[in-house]
């Protein structure tokens, strides 16, 4: 084989060489491309799927609630926080039995507040300047707390709750108004709207409470 002829095999090796490589890369691109599409696809089916569940979901509660009567509730002010914030919507049972944690919704001038239960009647409770709880001696652990207050209050401790009442604070313990204030006072459990026991909405703080 000639020199010329060897030249010529080289280039054309080069030239099928970089034919496949452009044709291994479109290859890829069009993989890379389809994967992607798909991924997407996924994501939308599962969008829908959560959209859908969500919906059911919220129909069963409501339709559960128009039968037997069980109060649904949405939330007004900030005196939640973090736990309920305004515009959230939430689901309560009728009941006069609660235990301390529980969230109980309760009238006060023509309104349904949210409180969480603190005492109930016959502890002994104190809140100090900083904000701290104790019942019957003990310091509470509040995790559902994000910053500790006095806030608004008129009473002197310690304080016993009467019994057949219960004692309540807001979790946003700056703002809200509770039994730390005589407007407030204990709450008799016996004139309670009930227990909140499920959030409805946002959509991603739905589940129980």
């Amino acid at each position: 084989m000639s020199r010329k002829d060897v030249i010529e095999e080289t280039e054309k090796a080069r030239t099928d060489t970089a034919a496949d490589t452009g044709t291994d890369e479109k290859a890829k691109e069009k993989a890379d491309a389809e994967a992607e599409a798909e991924a997407l696809r996924r994501r939308k089916r599962s969008a829908l799927q959560g959209a859908l569940i969500f919906l059911m979901l919220s129909a069963a509660v409501i339709i559960m609630a128009i039968s037997t009567q069980i109060p649904v509730l949405q939330i007004y002010g900030i005196y939640m926080r973090p736990t309920l914030d305004a515009g959230d919507i939430v689901v309560c049972i009728h009941t006069s039995k609660f235990e301390p944690g529980d969230l109980i919704a309760f009238r006060l001038d023509n309104k349904i507040l949210v409180r969480r239960v603190i005492a109930m009647g016959g502890d002994e409770v104190t809140v100090d300047e900083d904000g701290v709880v104790t019942v019957n001696g003990k310091e509470l652990e509040e995790p559902y707390v994000e910053k500790k207050a006095l806030g608004q209050c008129n009473i002197s401790f310690p304080y016993t709750v009467p019994g057949g009442r219960v004692f309540v604070l807001g979790d946003s313990r700056e703002k809200a108004a509770d039994s730390r204030n005589s407007a407030v006072g204990c709450i008799d459990t016996g004139e309670a709207e009930g227990k909140v026991v499920f959030r409805l909405w946002p959509a991603l703080g739905i589940g129980p409470m």
